[in-house]
């Protein structure tokens, strides 16, 4: 079973209107985490401890970026892991073990990002995060691209809320009324 690290920071929303921009943070947090503690251990890389779910092992963010925040929480990985990016309100465990079964594979989000990735050796990972970070791992390594739409719906903006399916986490739903 592959570990999953999550990194999360309750701050990072910050497209997304005030009104909603830290419940949906937390409930999003809260959905990916419950699949993944589905999956293997759960690794959640954060400078907000008090709303990472009661199952989950908190890291501290070292606060230098989303790359440094990855790696210290595979720096406390042996064998696979799966990178996850806390916006993924539509995970599921079966996507992530799709994920985890492909190998070193990458999940690419529709603005050129990377949603999560996959580590069979962990130590290939390096921070190359930011715009048009999915083509720099695919050059860094022989990452595969995985087609997993449920990992590939992310919440970066106001805007990408009105593109999520029904089958969302259950605390996303509930906090944005979603019928299921």
């Amino acid at each position: 079973m592959p570990a999953v690290v999550i990194p999360y920071r309750g701050d990072a929303k910050r497209r997304v209107s005030p009104p909603l921009r830290a419940a949906l943070a937390v409930a999003m947090l809260g959905d990916v985490v419950e699949a993944a503690l589905l999956v293997g251990r759960v690794l959640v890389v954060t400078d907000d401890p008090a709303v990472v779910p009661a199952a989950a092992e908190i890291v501290r963010d070292p606060g230098e970026g989303m790359g440094a925040a990855v790696a210290a929480g595979l720096a406390l990985v042996d064998g696979h892991a799966l990178v996850v990016n806390a916006d993924l309100p539509a995970a599921t465990p079966d996507a992530l073990h799709r994920l985890a079964d492909t190998g070193l594979a990458l999940v690419e989000a529709a603005d050129g990002t990377t949603n999560a990735l996959s580590f069979p050796d962990p130590t290939l990972f390096a921070p190359l995060y930011g715009s048009g970070s999915a083509d720099r791992f695919r050059a860094h390594a022989p990452f595969t691209t995985a087609s997993i739409p449920e990992l590939e719906l992310d919440v970066d903006c106001d805007a990408d809320l009105g593109q999520l399916p029904a089958a969302l986490g259950g605390r996303t739903r509930a906090l944005l009324a979603v019928p299921a």
